[in-house]
């Protein structure tokens, strides 16, 4: 099905709570079914993605009760986990894939992953060899490199590991096989990355330790207790509500309660060296910090962008990239060599997709350079199946002259669903 686009000097007016954070609603649901007692999970997110991760846990033998936005978790934890008589299917959802992995080299028995075309093309060595260091059996096509991977549980070792890519599903996996692993783990990151797995490890009971050379350590062996948490709304999704307001005339959104962790708000921080109007407000909350976000349509100015900041903004490059056609002057982005095995080549694709509309922009072999302002029109749009690109077509949408058809609008409920209808809600 394609959507189509069209609007005439929008502005946009409102109020608008964004889903659940992605990252998190898929770190509660492996926590809580690692836990023993009742989890409860609220502003859980109900995209494709994180409705794979519970179809998984469920085949593990997890009771997981889901009510709207609230879900119950009641396991007996791990140890009670049962050999599951399916394919684990992941869907479209990295995070679930290679989470997982760490998951279950350290059970008792044997499971099998897939997930769909886009899954079966992503790289998993970069989680596989870690693991197998930590005696991790796993088999797959390439020696492991791709989907489907047969996992058979094992005792793993603890292992010291620095990333050779800051990669925050990488650092992840490893720490889920640590609490499983006899030892010590040592991991140590290149540059820092979302560290949602580290704030829920002790939101669940564990302790680890932080080093000031940048090394997490995690110690083996330890038991999780059940936790209530309370997800906040996605900043990556929120980014793109964001880039709509400031690119459309005459626009002022509030997004409430939206997370605001540190590591996760490299958008914000280069908005604000574009020239955005934007203002937030941090709520008091337990866990992961959130803020109500008002964002004023504004004019903008290119940047670079690049270095450490990247791994905290890799999701919303798209986004940036679009707001860079309407700034004035040069934006380069640098660094981002990750967008090329997300769940397309997202740099490839967002410079054919944005030159469609009249862009002028070039990709690099690690980013893109985008020269502004320029008018954009209206084309026929490929999502790739890729929901950030979809939901980038349809904010260009806003500043297009002329029809935007967007060929696959449904991969936009992996992270966000009714996007467009929420979008639409605010135009006045």
């Amino acid at each position: 099905m394609t959507l189509t686009l069209s609007y005439s000097n929008p502005s946009l007016k409102g109020t608008i709570q964004v889903p659940g954070d992605k990252s998190i609603s898929h770190r509660a649901i492996m926590f809580g079914s690692m836990a023993a007692g009742t989890t409860t999970v609220e502003g859980f997110l109900l995209g494709d993605d994180c409705l794979s991760t519970i179809s998984c846990f469920r085949k593990l033998g997890v009771d997981i009760e889901l009510t709207g936005k609230s879900v119950t978790i009641k396991s007996a934890g791990e140890e009670s986990w049962q050999e599951p008589s399916e394919v684990l299917d992941t869907g479209n959802s990295g995070t679930t894939t290679r989470l997982m992995l760490g998951l279950l080299a350290g059970t008792s028995f044997h499971s099998v992953m897939a997930g769909d075309e886009s899954i079966a093309k992503r790289p998993m060595k970069r989680i596989i060899n870690p693991l197998r260091e930590m005696g991790a059996d796993i088999r797959g096509r390439q020696d492991g490199q791709y989907t489907p991977l047969a996992i058979q549980g094992t005792k793993l070792q603890a292992i010291n590991y620095t990333l050779p890519v800051a990669s925050a599903q990488v650092k992840s996996a490893i720490l889920l096989a640590a609490l499983k692993a006899e030892g010590k783990t040592v991991i140590t990151e290149p540059v820092p990355t979302r560290d949602h797995t580290e704030i829920m490890l002790e939101h669940f009971g564990a302790t680890l330790t932080k080093r000031n050379d940048g090394a997490i350590e995690l110690e083996g062996g330890q038991k999780l207790k059940a936790a209530h948490v309370q997800v906040p709304g996605d900043i990556s999704s929120a980014a793109f509500m964001i880039g709509a307001a400031l690119i459309t005339e005459q626009s002022e959104v509030l997004l409430t309660n939206v997370g605001s962790n540190p590591t996760r708000t490299g958008i914000l921080d280069v908005i604000k060296q574009m020239g955005a109007d934007v203002d937030w407000t941090e709520r008091a909350v337990e866990g992961e910090p959130s803020a109500d976000l008002t964002i004023r349509s504004s004019k903008l100015k290119g940047i670079e962008i690049g270095g450490e900041l990247i791994p905290r903004l890799i999701d919303e490059i798209p986004l940036i990239a679009l707001i860079a056609t309407q700034a004035h002057g040069t934006t380069i982005i640098k660094d981002a060599e990750e967008l090329r095995v997300k769940e397309t080549d997202r740099i490839a694709a967002v410079v054919a997709e944005l030159s469609k509309m009249g862009a002028d922009i070039t990709a690099t072999d690690d980013g893109m350079v985008i020269n502004g302002p320029t008018a954009l029109n209206g084309a026929d749009m490929k999502t790739y199946g890729d929901h950030r690109l979809g939901m980038m077509a349809a904010v260009a949408a806003l500043a297009a002259e002329g029809e935007v058809h967007i060929d696959d609008p449904d991969c936009i409920a992996v992270s966000f669903p009714n996007f467009v209808e929420q979008m639409n809600s605010l135009i006045n």
